[in-house]
């Protein structure tokens, strides 16, 4: 992620994807918690409104070459230089997660099993959270530590998805992950790489062959510092702001059932425990 749009797409990508994950996880938690099963994709009904899905498709290989013919014609910073082609591999594994995605959900899930999806997207976020931020150091390394905890926390929750997909929390874990991956990408493109945005009395990371470090050059040792506090101090920010949009939409949608995501139209509580005393044998003293 070495420029403001490939932040901006990448914004982009997480963010929508985490948010509708979950709102559909609410949707399913809310209708019945007794039998909720986290879902590798939500898909919608009928099978062509899954826009989101074929968009990925068509997309992320798109990025994937534009990353690559920056890798072969960019002559700068060999560190930026190679950053693309590191871009272009991650950008490949989700690619290749989006087809496996579309081949369970489309051929035959008994083919695959979901398990092996979520160990697989969260090997692609290890592999993502080893290359992200390499050579940047500095003020610049301290936003894509943060990015590398969030990177960190999906790959986790993954894994544990892999064998309980019942565990509510952890599909709550890896939505919330991915929107705050995306909030905070679009941070790090913003005060990394631009001037408009670039923290006060420093300058953005620059990819000219002149520039040796691959930092934000700072003007004070204060500058740098106060840089460092007010990047703590967004990353607290952002956490807040995403605790309170999941409560608010988890509140949301507990007061208003039209709210809710289609893959949450099943049976109620109410529903299934009144038909399981419709189904239950009378006693004997009834019967006499």
């Amino acid at each position: 992620m070495g420029s403001l749009a490939t932040n901006f797409f990448a914004f982009l990508f997480f963010f929508p994807i985490g948010t509708r994950r979950l709102l559909c996880a609410f949707s399913l938690h809310l209708k019945n918690p007794c039998v909720y099963r986290s879902k590798i994709w939500y898909m919608s009904e009928p099978r062509w409104k899954n826009i989101d899905l074929y968009i990925l498709l068509i997309a992320l290989p798109i990025a994937s070459f534009s990353e690559i013919f920056f890798f072969l014609t960019f002559s700068g910073h060999s560190t930026y230089r190679f950053a693309f082609f590191q871009q272009a591999a991650v950008i490949s594994l989700f690619w290749v997660l989006v087809v496996l995605v579309i081949l369970r959900e489309n051929i035959d899930p008994f083919l695959m099993h979901e398990g092996l999806v979520y160990v697989f997207a969260g090997i692609a976020f290890l592999i993502e959270y080893s290359l992200m931020g390499l050579g940047i150091t500095g003020l610049g390394g301290r936003v894509y530590e943060l990015l590398g905890g969030l990177t960190l926390v999906c790959a986790a929750a993954c894994f544990y998805l892999s064998f309980r997909p019942t565990a509510f929390f952890a599909e709550v874990a890896l939505s919330s992950g991915l929107i705050f991956k995306g909030t905070w990408v679009l941070q790090a493109g913003l005060s990394l790489y631009s001037d408009a945005f670039s923290l006060m009395g420093c300058r953005k990371i620059s990819m000219s062959p002149a520039q040796t470090t691959t930092d934000v050059q700072c003007d004070l040792e204060d500058d740098r510092l106060r840089g460092v506090a007010l990047i703590n101090l967004l990353f607290v920010l952002h956490l807040i702001g995403i605790l309170t949009m999941s409560f608010s939409l988890f509140g949301a949608l507990s007061w208003n059932r039209n709210l809710r995501c289609g893959e949450g139209a099943g049976p109620s509580m109410a529903d299934v425990e009144s038909e399981s005393m419709l189904t239950r044998p009378l006693p004997e003293s009834e019967l006499e």
